[in-house]
């Protein structure tokens, strides 16, 4: 059951309600799941759901390599939400269901081409020490640019907050609950 719900219209503040025409406006055409808690600073949920629209699909990244980033960090902090998503997401962009499995197991995926093996290692890496060692990055910008790089680690610092706000407030569940991503100190 959600902590928090998305106020009845009639209740927002004009602050609020712009925000989420904002929102339907935009690219993805709703409002966001973790922009129901972020709507409690409306300047922060505008500000959130831009840099989203941006991270996910206004970069050189092409969409199976963010959807990639993505369920890293999903898996990552155990969001079931943001899993469930993406997972749909990323099958959609071209992503190998194996490959998605692996992560779902925390196992090593084989990945395709040098520019996955990217994405894949400074995701996990970035994630689980918050730094890149000089060859990984090396090879990183190398696959990816500098820039895709820039991008990459934007995904991975906005997918976390989504990661953090879904799962503090449990948005999206209990009917997002991603029964790959056992975690047995959940408890629903």
């Amino acid at each position: 059951m959600p902590r928090l719900e998305l106020p009845p219209e009639d209740q927002m503040t004009e602050e609020q309600k712009a925000a989420c025409a904002e929102a339907v406006a935009g690219i993805r055409g709703r409002v966001p799941a973790p922009m129901i808690a972020w709507l409690r600073n409306p300047e922060l949920a505008r500000r959130g759901q831009k840099l989203g629209e941006l991270l996910r699909y206004q970069t050189t990244l092409e969409p199976r390599l963010s959807e990639l980033a993505i369920l890293v960090c999903a898996r990552h902090w155990t969001s079931h939400h943001e899993w469930t998503a993406h997972k749909r997401e990323g099958l959609k962009a071209g992503m190998d269901p194996e490959v998605v499995a692996a992560i779902a197991a925390r196992r090593e995926p084989a990945l395709r081409d040098a520019r996955e093996k990217a994405v894949y290692e400074v995701s996990r890496t970035l994630l689980a020490r918050g730094r890149i060692p000089q060859p990984l990055y090396e090879s990183s910008v190398a696959a990816l640019t500098e820039r895709g790089m820039v991008e990459l680690v934007g995904i991975l610092g906005y997918y976390c907050l989504v990661a953090l706000t879904l799962n503090t407030f449990e948005l999206g569940l209990p009917g997002s609950i991603a029964p790959e991503l056992e975690d047995p100190e959940y408890a629903a």
